[in-house]
């Protein structure tokens, strides 16, 4: 499948400019790449498994449960760096690498948990490794400032302590330094400044050799030299001996890390590719998005139904310049193999054309299309395409000859389970002669049962499309009047070139043009014109057909909505009927009741009561047995029921066991805890202003005294005596 799809057709169909306006979507710099590398896809699993990524991603933005954000930095370098023996990482790389990590724990976590939603993407992210080896690694040694973290390693550890202690000494002996010449006069304003990282005393040049130091430089005047003290000198020596340590003992440590983390370098590699994967899926979906599009049924049968298409680009431009664009609905299949487009020019031939060829590859390389929720397709092996000038300068090839070039690769190519689009058929030569061949290479494409579109303003060509079998005529409609185009394609009838028509309107004088047409072979003339009169008569007939249409429709909703009404009543008048034969009913009951009642309160005999009651009673039920006569179960239902009783009971049975299991487990684990409390409070010594209650009430009091195994509980309004032994601790008593 898509195995004969040439870069020409690519370049004739626009596809680049799709991929460029897909490239917009993406978030990082490798899915634009590889966004732009987009090609059809040969295998047919491999197509349908990258189609429902994107319509998946696509359904995203209409739930709740969006797909998180996978933005990415490119790691490849770091990678590739990582799997040289003995190299390490800058802190900076080693975070990026836990970054794009901690992105595809996220992601596969996600999809794990929403897998119903996505099943697609939840199949792709299976693929890949779960693991948060790398992050944490990294995350253990490394902080999220980019820095080394003090408990990589003891000796680092210890190195920063001795820095810090020295760093301390230093400013130490400098602010004694500088507290020592500024009280000796020694000093300039501004006292200090710093040079090469090291604070210095700003001293005035004329007291510079009355201080011990090092000098270090002078200003532009020469008015102050710049001096180190002599005490700061050696502790500066010791420092900058410890920083070369400290800045070892990291490179060591990051050598460590990544020695730690390199058997997972292929591991990284395959996080990059999928959110790379994901990134192109994501922009497919973004776009798809912004043009309305949608995942058509794709079928077996071999068959083509684009309703309300349109062309992607075409609707991106108009919808920018607030410019309404009209769609088409193409069909083709085994009744109509190929569709002969004819009609002057400027009328949108080769935007139909360019508009199925476009949504059919555009499909065939994982992109969703602007079309009907109704339409289908099938796939197509080769898509072969003849569209635009096609001059060679390079080869020194005229139209026609380059043309002809092509011809004989359609011919060599052609076959049941191909689609071919051609632009202006058998133009480029002697309109008779080059008719002639055009006519014998459709029909080599109708005998070899491709499926195409093909544009032509030849005669000839709609004369054959009428006498094949399923090569159907086709025009652009324009409005008979204005001669302005529609832009809406009519199957069924071929196309007047309008061309007389067209010059008139342009303002060519009338005296030329008849001129022209007497030039002309009369034949052709009014073949042109009963063409012209007849699509002029179409055109009538199709507004009276839509006319009639609406009215149709607007008369069905009419009685729909009258059906609705009547429904809704007769819908009234049952409940009213069934809440009227209620209330007789309930009248009729407490009638018999009364007249029960009334009897026994004349004869207080409450054995007739009660017999008669039931005597009515039996006879209501046998009423309302015959008017609901119970249903009878056959053998095989009572069979069903008796099994799902049982398996009831298995089920009821085996949670009853899990169930005292635990409560067994429960119980054992409180008695241990029980125990445990026991023997802290036996072990517990009671002190005074212990607040306590007895182990049989609830009142809760302060020990006042204790006098061996007796205390004395103060409970505000009185003080009562206990023992030891009796007591329950609520809170100890505050030191």
């Amino acid at each position: 499948m898509a195995k004969n799809i040439s870069e020409k057709t690519l370049q004739d169909l626009e596809f680049t400019t799709v991929l460029e306006q897909v490239a917009e979507y993406s978030i990082s710099n490798l899915g634009k790449e590889k966004t732009l590398q987009i090609q059809p896809i040969s295998n047919k699993r491999k197509l349908f498994f990258e189609l429902n990524l994107v319509n998946e991603y696509l359904s995203s933005f209409e739930n709740e449960n969006r797909i998180p954000n996978h933005y990415f930095e490119d790691i490849t370098e770091e990678t590739k760096r990582l799997a040289i023996e003995n190299s390490f990482l800058e802190t900076e790389a080693f975070l990026k690498v836990a970054t794009v990590s901690d992105t595809v724990n996220e992601q596969k976590k996600f999809l794990k948990k929403f897998e119903t939603y996505y099943p697609t993407l939840f199949t792709l992210s299976e693929n890949i490794e779960f693991t948060t080896f790398v992050s944490d690694s990294i995350k253990k040694i490394i902080t999220s400032y980019g820095e080394v973290a003090d408990n990589a390693s003891p000796v680092l550890k210890q190195i920063r302590k001795d820095i810090n202690s020295v760093r301390g000494k230093i400013s130490e002996s400098f602010s004694r330094a500088l507290s020592r010449n500024l009280t000796s006069g020694y000093l300039d304003d501004i006292k200090e400044t710093i040079i090469d990282n090291q604070r210095v005393l700003a001293v005035t040049a004329m007291h510079r050799r009355k201080v011990k130091g090092s000098l270090l430089g002078s200003s532009k005047s020469g008015s102050i030299v710049y001096i180190a003290p002599q005490a700061t000198l050696a502790y500066s020596r010791e420092l900058q001996n410890l920083v070369y340590e400290e800045k070892q003992e990291i490179v060591k440590i990051l050598r460590a890390l990544a020695d730690e983390i390199r058997p997972y370098t292929s591991l990284l590699n395959e996080y990059v590719d999928f959110l790379t994967h994901l990134d192109v899926i994501a922009s497919k979906a973004k776009y798809a998005h912004s043009i309305n599009g949608l995942l058509p049924k794709i079928t077996k049968e071999k068959k083509v139904f684009l309703k309300d298409a349109f062309h992607p680009v075409l609707w991106k431009k108009n919808n920018e310049q607030n410019i309404k664009t009209i769609s088409q609905t193409i069909r083709l299949d085994e009744k109509q193999q190929i569709i002969v487009i004819s009609g002057p020019n400027a009328g949108g031939k080769s935007i139909t054309l360019k508009t199925i060829g476009l949504l059919q590859l555009m499909l065939q390389s994982g992109l969703l299309i602007p079309v009907h929720e109704r339409s289908e397709t099938t796939l197509f092996n080769t898509i072969l395409t003849d569209i635009g000038d096609n001059q060679s300068i390079e080869n020194q090839l005229s139209t026609y000859s380059y043309r002809l070039k092509n011809m004989r690769y359609f011919l060599k190519k052609c076959n049941d389970n191909t689609l071919f689009l051609i632009d202006e058929f058998g133009t480029g030569s002697d309109p008779e002669l080059g008719g002639a061949l055009a006519e014998i290479f459709l029909e080599e494409f109708y005998e070899n049962k491709a499926f195409g579109i093909i544009t032509t303003h030849y005669a000839n060509l709609k004369v054959l499309a009428n006498e094949l079998d399923n090569v159907t005529n086709a025009n652009m409609q324009f409005d008979e009047r204005t001669l302005e185009p529609l832009y809406k394609l009519f199957i069924g009838q071929a196309g007047s070139s309008f061309t007389f028509e067209v010059a008139q309107k342009n303002g060519i004088p009338f005296s030329l043009i008849n001129r022209a047409k007497k030039r002309v072979e009369t034949e052709k003339v009014r073949l042109d014109k009963t063409i012209s009169k007849l699509q002029k008569e179409r055109n009538r007939l199709q507004k009276t057909s839509d006319s009639l249409v609406k009215q149709k429709t607007k008369g069905k909703e009419h009685i729909e909505s009258l059906q609705e009404k009547e429904q809704k009543l007769q819908d009234k008048l049952s409940g009213f009927q069934e809440l009227y034969d209620n209330n007789q009913r309930m009248l009729s009951l407490g009638r018999k009741i009364n007249e029960l009642l009334n009897k026994y309160f004349q004869t207080n005999n409450k054995k007739e009561l009660s017999a008669n009651f039931f005597k009515w009673v039996m006879a209501e039920k046998t009423k309302h047995i015959k008017k609901n006569p119970p249903k009878k179960k056959t053998k095989q239902e009572k069979k069903k029921d008796l099994e799902l009783v049982k398996k009831q009971k298995e089920i009821i049975t085996k949670v009853e066991k899990e169930v005292l299991q635990k409560v067994v487990k429960v119980r054992e684990e409180k008695k241990k805890i029980a125990e445990k409390v026991a023997k802290e409070k036996a072990a517990y010594i009671f002190k005074v202003n212990d607040r306590v209650r007895l182990t049989d009430g609830n009142s809760v009091g302060t020990i006042d005294k204790i006098e061996k195994k007796n205390v004395f509980i103060n409970y505000g309004l009185f003080t009562t005596k206990a023992k030891i032994e009796q007591l329950e601790l609520v809170e100890k008593a505050k030191k």
